[in-house]
């Protein structure tokens, strides 16, 4: 089973900071990745130490009060980003320099104005660089979703022989279908002669909402790490969204895959990132939205009251979610309108509730949603009228 676990690298803390107005403290980002530590993840990547004054001293601390995952920091494949991002992690236990360069066509000719073997050779000098300072290496192969597969085998294979531990293979601009990031992934498996030497890493873009479905791809042909963050938070449309990879894993068993990771936590964690980077999560995000187990059409209720494995594959407490909601709609049925009143502390039969549901569908009618309050003023005046009566 050891070779099926999938590590699980979290960059919400570099990545996920990228989103304009998520920008954190280092006081903010130590507690984040103290938390995310005790979520069970397996990777850190703590910030680009370069990149500033400020994200350096986060590296730095966050370095010293971590003791179970590896703390990452990026670089570029540039000296001095190296010896920077060396000096950041001087005090980690499991210390990880993550360098790289790009490796399509675009970003060879469009960004560096250079060629495919002078891209190879810096490649191999950065993980040369970084190889002097830490024993475990990351290289990336920026834009590795539009890179022609037997160049990326080539530039691979030469960095795994580098002393590369994990080659992160991301989809950059989010522009993979899923058989196609899947198909690289096994390419560079069946292709690559050293690649048993490394882990093969994902790091996938949402640009077009694919993802989570292009990491689960990739580890289904080979990969064994995913990069992710919590809330799917990064450039543009965001990263992998861990809360999602998790549970598809967890869900689809027969994989055979797992992470460490404490499902449980990932609720109560998804709201602290979402108040301290200040973003707010979409209502029907899969696992962590408001939403995710919320029930309002009457077909989808009465279904869910009977038994709830009708409609949710997901008991709600696994992820740490408060439970299932039913929500009073004009698309409710009796079966919710009953339910919700039981929960209020009121017997009715069944002749009441038919009485009182065309009292509801009028309120229903008017409003988004049926309230307590709603359904308190209409039990009581039900009640006041039959007792009248």
């Amino acid at each position: 089973m050891s070779d099926k676990k999938i590590f699980i690298f979290d960059t919400t803390l570099r990545d996920g900071e990228q989103v304009p107005g998520c920008k954190l403290n280092t006081k903010e980002k130590i507690e984040l990745a103290l938390q995310l530590e005790a979520l069970g993840v397996d990777v850190l990547e703590a910030g680009f130490p370069i990149s500033s004054p400020g994200d350096f001293h986060s590296v730095d601390e966050i370095s010293k009060i971590i003791k179970n995952a590896t703390v990452c920091g990026l670089s570029r494949a540039v000296q001095k980003d190296i010896e920077t991002a060396a000096q950041a992690l001087k005090h980690a236990k499991r210390p990880r320099i993550h360098t790289g360069i790009g490796t399509s066509d675009f970003h060879i000719k469009g960004k560096f104005n250079a060629t495919r073997e002078e891209i190879l050779a810096r490649a191999v000098q950065a993980v040369k660089w970084a190889k002097n300072f830490v024993d475990d290496v990351e290289f990336y192969a920026e834009d590795a979703g539009r890179t022609e597969n037997e160049y990326l085998a080539r530039v691979i294979e030469a960095v795994i022989a580098a002393g590369a531990t994990v080659v992160n293979i991301p989809d950059t601009t989010g522009y993979c279908l899923p058989y196609q990031y899947g198909e690289k992934i096994a390419f560079l498996v069946n292709n690559v002669k050293n690649i048993d030497k490394a882990v093969i890493s994902c790091h996938c873009h949402n640009d077009l909402g694919l993802a989570t479905a292009n990491s689960i791809a990739g580890i289904m042909n080979g990969a064994r790490q995913i990069e992710c963050t919590i809330n799917g938070l990064g450039e543009r449309a965001g990263n992998t969204s861990l809360e999602e990879v998790v549970m598809v894993i967890r869900q689809h068993r027969q994989l055979g895959f797992y992470t460490d990771i404490k499902a449980q936590e990932l609720n109560p964690l998804s709201r602290l990132v979402s108040d301290t980077m200040r973003m707010p999560v979409q209502p029907n995000k899969a696992i962590v939205g408001a939403n995710a187990f919320s029930h309002s059409s009457g077909i989808h209720q009465d279904g869910f009251l009977k038994d709830a494995t009708t409609y949710e594959i997901i008991n709600p407490e696994e992820v740490g979610a408060e439970g299932s909601k039913i929500v009073l709609t004009a698309r409710s049925g009796r079966s919710a309108l009953a339910f919700r009143l039981q929960k209020l502390g009121y017997d009715f039969n069944r002749n009441d509730i038919d009485t009182l549901y065309e009292r509801f569908l009028q309120i229903a009618d008017t409003k988004k949603e049926v309230m307590e309050d709603d359904l308190h003023s209409m039990a009581k005046a039900y009640t006041g009228s039959t007792v009248n009566a």
